[in-house]
């Protein structure tokens, strides 16, 4: 059974019936509630909705350009990601409505000034960049520009190390609210932090995993060691689960919302790969719940769907059973490196169907 859309259908419906009106930054309204957590078990699948279309590329996208360490908007558009395309115009437009100075060209119009991010390198590197968000604070915390691990902390490699060396650690945390940092941003972040937490697998749910792969190993083999070899292939059993918690303050609950449980979904499952351990509990904390008002009528009609089973994801780069002396052959890389050579077709869903999508605007 899908769980995970008739929770989030469930939180549609506490907004419409709870929701107070209040204004924003964008001028548009909402109605909002406060204070809500949505759960999911990654062993009931993928969770990327069903009762809409979601655009997974769009979303497999920015979460590279976050681990990248990436703030310029120019990766995004080389794969047609435009979902930051209004934060970074509307911050050339502030910037060129300031100015009294008569003599100046033509302000670019958006499809314009996109289109000058992608052919002119000095002006992408001047009006790409967004500031010190999410990639920043993530893979180095003070901020050199383009000089991940020379003098920043890459808070998500240290966290990799920690989870290898001390998995029981209360402390595996990454931040990006960055207080000092804020007001360079061209928005301060909605998803401000996450935690992961791991926990030993019981002998049954090690076995349940080793019987996709053979049929001939029993428990008592596992209870004595952690490889086993099945046709001559030594496979390392993973001996740990994780899972991922993450806090947001502010929660567009129609279009960001969906983008956001899928998002840490994948980076949960990139992690667990990495440190060898299974995907076991998705978390989130949720601050100001709100639908804008011109997404009601949109959320209504998501409600009134019936969901479809839940896909499953495959990392098509690497396999993460394999054996340490193999790894060295194949060349094992670090996780930066492997981060570079992702792209988003390496994720592929298996079995996502899904109702239309359903259109909204986007708020900026």
């Amino acid at each position: 059974m899908n769980n995970l859309d008739a929770r989030y259908q469930a939180l549609l419906e506490d907004i419409l019936h709870l929701g107070v009106e209040k204004t924003d930054r964008t001028g548009t309204g909402t109605i909002s509630v406060f204070g809500r957590q949505i759960r999911h078990r990654m062993r009931e699948g993928f969770p990327l909705l069903t009762t809409k279309k979601m655009a997974w590329k769009t979303m497999v996208t920015e979460l590279l350009w976050f681990l990248r360490g990436d703030t310029n908007i120019k990766f995004l558009l080389d794969y047609d990601c435009h979902i930051w395309d209004g934060d970074a115009y509307k911050n050339y437009c502030k910037w060129y409505d300031s100015l009294i100075n008569a003599e100046l060209p033509q302000k670019y119009t958006k499809e314009e000034f996109i289109n000058k991010i992608k052919t002119d390198d000095e002006f992408c590197k001047k009006w790409g960049d967004l500031g010190p968000i999410y990639g920043a604070q993530w893979r180095n915390w003070l901020n050199i520009p383009n000089e991940i691990n020379k003098g920043g902390i890459d808070q998500i490699t240290n966290l990799i190390s920690e989870l290898k060396t001390n998995p029981d650690s209360r402390r595996l945390m990454v931040s990006a609210w960055n207080l000092s940092e804020l007001n360079q941003m061209v928005l301060p972040p909605c998803h401000y932090g996450f935690q992961m937490y791991t926990r030993k697998l019981t002998l049954e749910e090690r076995h349940s995993m080793v019987s996709r792969i053979s049929d001939k190993v029993t428990s008592t083999d596992l209870e004595r060691k952690e490889w086993i070899i099945v046709d001559d292939i030594p496979y390392k059993i993973p001996t740990r689960a994780i899972s991922l918690m993450w806090n947001q303050r502010s929660v567009d609950t129609f279009l960001g919302l969906p983008f956001n449980i899928a998002s840490y979904a994948l980076l949960l499952e990139i992690i667990a790969r990495e440190v060898e351990m299974v995907p076991d509990e998705l978390i989130g904390n949720l601050g100001d719940v709100h639908l804008y008002s011109n997404h009601i009528e949109q959320a209504k009609e998501q409600i009134s769907r019936t969901p479809y089973e839940l896909p499953k994801i495959q990392i098509t780069e690497r396999n993460w059973y394999i054996h340490e002396s193999v790894k060295e052959k194949l060349g094992e890389k670090s996780f930066s490196e492997k981060i570079l050579s992702y792209r988003p077709d390496c994720f592929e869903l298996i079995d996502y169907q899904s109702h239309p999508k359903i259109k909204a605007p986007l708020s900026n």
